[in-house]
């Protein structure tokens, strides 16, 4: 098993602020286990007992609404921690993180957590500053949906799809969610959503093969979201 000090999740998140001694001791508690595709890492209403370091692949982070249905707020990858505000907060988790893509996560007690952060300040700043950030993101996030039109919202997915996960060398996308969870990020219906895409790929912005998109204009995708070029 990687040791803790050699894991990607270090480069990207607040575990760069363990010492090697800690980092040691985190290594020898935590468990390594595989999530396939549709899995839940944990659901909406879950008591988490520990965060879930992200090795490989990327999940979706869901909120289920009041109609019913799921909206996803936004996809985590690989380098990122997962739980963190539900166990510093001591509170049930609010959203559900499910894999679009196979992947390989790591779970740390939150025994282990809470005694890194009551005795590291380093650490307990990185990960206050890592909530803020989530929620000063989630603010920016809810004051952009709100004031863009369904077909801007589903440039900027197709936009962030890009930006998590990059594009092969014919310009599909490499993680390819089905039309019902790209409507989720949207916020739309998926009848809707499946009439937008294909008004995108009338006017060359993308293709469509089967269940693929190919990106084929990412400044115009960049224009109709609003997004600076």
């Amino acid at each position: 098993m990687e040791r803790c000090e050699q894991c990607i999740v270090r480069e990207f998140s607040s575990v760069k602020a363990l010492n090697k001694e800690e980092l040691i001791k985190m290594s020898e508690t935590k468990t390594a286990f595989n999530i396939k595709k549709g899995e839940a890492i944990f659901n909406e209403g879950d008591v988490i007992n520990g965060v879930y370091c992200v090795k490989e692949g990327t999940c979706k982070i869901v909120k289920l609404g009041s109609n019913g249905k799921d909206s996803v707020l936004k996809l985590v990858n690989k380098g990122k921690i997962l739980g963190q505000h539900a166990v510093i907060s001591e509170e049930k988790s609010s959203l559900s993180a499910i894999a679009v893509e196979d992947m390989k996560v790591c779970f740390i007690p939150k025994t282990e957590i809470m005694n890194f952060f009551n005795q590291n300040n380093k650490f307990s700043l990185e990960i206050t500053k890592e909530i803020c950030c989530e929620l000063k993101n989630a603010n920016e996030a809810a004051t952009s949906f709100s004031n863009k039109s369904v077909k801007e919202r589903l440039a900027s997915a197709l936009l962030h799809l890009h930006n998590i996960s990059g594009i092969t060398a014919e310009g599909e996308l490499k993680i390819q969610l089905s039309r019902e969870e790209i409507a989720g990020m949207v916020g739309t219906a998926t009848e809707s959503c499946i009439r937008l895409l294909a008004d995108l790929k009338k006017s060359n912005h993308i293709d469509l093969v089967g269940k693929k998109i190919i990106l084929k204009d990412i400044k115009g995708l960049q224009r109709i979201s609003n997004s600076e070029l």
